[in-house]
C-alpha cells in the first residue's frame, strides 16, 4: 500500500496542524482526517497524490471551484482551490483499487474534482448520519463500516491492472512500463490504455506520481541529494525539476506532515 502524507506551504503548517488524523480497517482506505475549520477565506494548492481523495463535507463552506464533497481523482497537475466559511468534515484516502471499487473506471476522475452525490446516491444521508456522530473516531468507525461493505462488494479492475498497480506502487514508481508488460505478457501500448482506462493516468505517469510522493515523504527527514538518489532520479536537479513540473513549486517551499496514528 502506498505511504499516505499530506504536503503544504510552510506558511499553511498551522492551519493543517488541527487536523485529527485516524486509521482504517476498510481495505484500501489509506487514511481518515477530520478538520473543523473557522470561516476566513482559505486558498490552497493539493499536489498529485498516489490516492483518490473525497472531501465529505458535513458543514459545507461556500467554495466557488468545487462542488460539494468533491471526490478528487488522480492528477498530474496541481488542483487550486480556495474557501471561505465554516468547513466541518472528513478527508479520505483512497487507494485507486479502492476508489475503483466504489466509483467504477477512474479515467473519468483524472485531473478533475466530481461532487459526490453524482457518484453515490446516499451520499447526504451518509453525511447526515456523521455529522449526528459525537467526534472524529466515531465518524471514522462508522466510514469503515460503511466503506468496507462497499469495497469488498464493489467493482474490481481487470486482474492484470490491479498487479500493475501494485507492482508500481510496491516499486515507488521505479519500476520499467516495457518490464511491467512484460510480467503481464501484454504490449506496452495495451498496458497504457487498459490501466489508463481502469486508474485514470497511463502507467508512466502514475509511475511520475507514485516516485514524487516517495520523495515527498522521504523529504521530512533527510536531504534533497540523498532523497533523489534513493528514489532513483539522475541527480537532485532531476528531482527538483520534477517536483515543479508536478507541484508548481520547489521541494523547499513545502512541509511534509506525519499523518501516521499511534
Amino acid at each position: 500500500m502506498v505511504g499516505w502524507s499530506i504536503v503544504v506551504p510552510h506558511d499553511q503548517v498551522a492551519r493543517v496542524e488541527p487536523l485529527v488524523f485516524g486509521s482504517s480497517a476498510a481495505p484500501g482506505v489509506l487514511s481518515y482526517s477530520a478538520h473543523d475549520n473557522a470561516g476566513e477565506p482559505h486558498h490552497w494548492t493539493v499536489a498529485p497524490l498516489a490516492a483518490v481523495t473525497v472531501m465529505l463535507d458535513l458543514v459545507t463552506p461556500h467554495r466557488p471551484d468545487l462542488p460539494w464533497s468533491p471526490v478528487n481523482g488522480l492528477r498530474d497537475r496541481p488542483l487550486f482551490a480556495s474557501q471561505e466559511g465554516r468547513a466541518v468534515g472528513i478527508t479520505i484516502g483512497l487507494s485507486p483499487l479502492a476508489a475503483h471499487a466504489l466509483f467504477g473506471p477512474l479515467r473519468g476522475l483524472t485531473n478533475t474534482s466530481v461532487g459526490l452525490a453524482d457518484l453515490v446516491p446516499d451520499a447526504h444521508l451518509l453525511a447526515e448520519h456523521l455529522a449526528g456522530l459525537p467526534t472524529p473516531q466515531a465518524r471514522f468507525a462508522a466510514l469503515d463500516h460503511h466503506l468496507t461493505t462497499r469495497i469488498v462488494e464493489g467493482h474490481r479492475p481487470d486482474p492484470s491492472v490491479r498487479h500493475a498497480w501494485r507492482r508500481l506502487a510496491q516499486t515507488h514508481g521505479t519500476l520499467r512500463i516495457a518490464d511491467l508488460a512484460a510480467e503481464l505478457g501484454w504490449t506496452r501500448q495495451h498496458l497504457t490504455a487498459r490501466f489508463h482506462a481502469e486508474i485514470g493516468l497511463p502507467p508512466k505517469t502514475a509511475a511520475r506520481v507514485l516516485r514524487l510522493h516517495r520523495a515527498v515523504t522521504l523529504l521530512r527527514d533527510a536531504p534533497p541529494a540523498t532523497v533523489a538518489a534513493e528514489c532513483g532520479y539522475a541527480d537532485q536537479p532531476h528531482l527538483n525539476r520534477d517536483y515543479l513540473a508536478l507541484t508548481g513549486t520547489r521541494p523547499s517551499d513545502r512541509t511534509a506532515l506525519r499523518t501516521t496514528v499511534s
